[in-house]
């Protein structure tokens, strides 16, 4: 009976009450057999008293036995170290499963349950007392809880989100738990919220083909890519790493980004040569004994300032990284020789009304400047909008207030941006510097504007949540709308004039703009080193208005449209 009922192969740990129903049987049975043996033997019966002794006997020998083995056990998981202490919160099936799974665990080990439920308050449940909530900050300073697991499924997320912030205070780690009845209906869905697919939000087909000319363009080069550690500069570091060149030379000012992009890099590609070089694009002796040292071919200029609130209450030092460091790589590039420049631009420098989008039109213009006069060094420039997922990308903030049960901060119903995922704009940058012939402002091809108030509310909703407002005053998360701040425009464009020629590649397009004279350029750069260096706000402002008006005079004799004044530091 024991081997046809399989009590043999169950594990100490996991013997249960149907366990002992099957025990009670194989006992019962015996008793039977051995009240019939004897009637079959002829031989005088035993008592009935007997029998159900024997049957008793059976059943607490098997039963003791188990629960004696199990303890011995578990000392021994003890001995090995000291575990982690658990406090679960809820004493429910979920809550006396996950206790149950961690009697043998080598790594934690449950301390005690808290609960809701006055009724099981006090009482003892798996051999671990139950507490009520208001008793859980002394018990982790009184026995050391490390961490507090929420084993609430059927509670509301927004229930286990309020216990979570409550907990999270007391120094342990806060953890919610799904059912297990969940885990295997639903698999990844139950342990956590659907995770937003990037390339659901921009509203077209994300670009997907390979780009072989790329490889072969780099294949065998020294690189520079300057801003390595942010969003843009380490993908396209990792993209060129795929590429095979001779040695791919990161420089940033940031220690830790610089640190890891270089062990990432270094893990992934470990038959590449790679330098990391600590330092700021503003140090022109850094940067020339960078590309001479190196014999760097080919400079991606990614390093800037791009975050437009940042850059417009701190618009000395953003001139002095986005302008003047620009200058600076570029012109020590004209001098050591290298082959390809390529600036990293952006959509806002397109008829800027802030402090970073002048900054960067200004970058523009100086390298467009630089490539009417360089001899060997082929300048150019890439434009896109916003990179979903980057650090200055509303995505990241947006999934942040997402998992704090909001609310979602969009400044406007109507503000729209041009997206695209951080792979596919490097890959574009990537080719788009294959084309250059010089002085080239190629722009991407980035599809429809999305709306970002539309982008907010599709994220709430494929995040299992719904969106409270008017019509759905139940909702999870509500939309507040906290209005456009300083420098920031409604709608972002991607084209100063309407000119616009093909390339071989049909995302990427080569914008045909006009440029302010050298004479403008220079002192624009005298005028803007000397605001810096004086910290002269009106003499900074006054220069990069005059700049910026140079630009539109030149765009109005084109028959364009001349942009608005531009909002600079110091003006509401």
């Amino acid at each position: 009976m024991i081997l046809l009922l399989g009590l043999n192969r169950i594990k100490l740990n996991t013997y249960g009450m149907d366990d002992i129903a099957s025990t009670f049987v194989v006992a019962l049975s015996a008793a039977i057999a051995c009240a019939g043996a004897g009637i079959l033997m002829g031989s005088q019966a035993l008592a009935i008293t007997t029998l159900i002794e024997m049957a008793c006997l059976f059943m607490l020998l098997s039963i003791a036995s188990r629960i004696l083995m199990f303890k011995i056990v578990q000392s021994a998981y003890a001995a090995q170290g000291v575990r982690r202490r658990v406090l679960i919160y809820g004493a429910g099936q979920t809550g006396q499963q996950l206790a149950a799974a961690l009697q043998t665990d080598d790594e934690f080990e449950t301390a005690c349950f808290a609960d809701d439920d006055i009724n099981l308050q006090k009482l003892t449940i798996l051999g671990l007392r139950v507490h009520a909530p208001n008793q859980i900050p002394a018990l982790v300073r009184r026995i050391g809880i490390e961490r507090v697991i929420l084993a609430m499924p059927s509670a509301d997320q927004s229930v286990r989100l309020r216990l979570a912030k409550r907990l999270s205070g007391l120094g342990c780690e806060v953890l919610a738990l799904p059912s297990f009845a969940d885990i295997v209906l639903r698999g990844e869905e139950a342990t956590a919220a659907a995770p937003v697919a990037l390339n659901s939000l921009l509203g077209r087909d994300a670009v997907e083909d390979e780009l072989p000319e790329t490889e072969i363009t780099y294949q065998g080069r020294r690189i520079l890519v300057t801003g390595a550690g942010g969003s843009i500069g380490g993908e396209l570091c990792r993209q060129l790493a795929r590429c095979k060149p001779a040695e791919l030379v990161l420089l940033d000012h940031s220690e830790y980004a610089l640190y890891q992009i270089s062990q990432s890099l270094r893990e992934y590609h470990p038959d590449t040569q790679f330098t990391s070089v600590l330092g700021s694009v503003e140090h022109a002796e850094l940067i020339a004994e960078v590309l001479n040292t190196h014999k760097i071919d080919v400079v991606f200029h990614a390093a800037a300032y791009k975050h437009v609130g940042l850059v417009q209450e701190n618009a000395f030092e953003g001139v002095r990284n986005n302008v003047i460091g620009t200058r600076v790589v570029a012109e020590e590039s004209r001098r050591a020789g290298v082959e390809r420049f390529t600036l990293v631009s952006t959509d806002k420098a397109v008829r800027p009304t802030s402090m970073m989008g002048s900054s960067k039109r200004l970058a523009e213009l100086l390298i467009q400047d630089l490539a009417t006069r360089s001899e060997h060094t082929k300048f150019s420039m890439v434009r896109f909008g916003n990179v979903l997922g980057s650090s200055g990308s509303v995505i990241p903030l947006f999934q942040q207030q997402i998992r704090e049960m909001g609310p979602v901060t969009v400044t406007h119903r109507e503000v729209t941006r041009y997206f695209m995922t951080v792979d596919e704009a490097v890959r574009l940058v990537l080719l788009a510097g294959t084309f250059s012939r010089g002085g080239d402002v190629f722009v991407l091809d980035m599809g429809q504007p999305v709306s970002i108030y539309a982008m907010a509310r599709k994220m709430i909703e494929a995040s299992g949540h719904a969106v409270r407002d008017e019509l759905n005053p139940s909702g999870d998360i509500a939309i507040v709308f906290t209005g456009l701040k300083e420098g920031e425009k409604m709608h972002e464009e991607l084209l100063i004039g309407s000119d616009m020629l093909t390339t071989p590649h049909p995302k990427i397009l080569r914008a045909q703009e006009n440029q302010i004279s050298e004479l403008a350029v220079a002192g624009a750069l005298q005028d803007l080193r000397r605001a810096i260096d004086t910290r002269d706000e009106t003499l900074l402002n006054a220069t990069i208005q005059r700049c910026i008006e140079a630009d539109a005079i030149e765009v109005a004799s084109s028959g364009l449209p001349v942009i608005p004044k531009l909002t600079v530091v110091g003006e509401s």
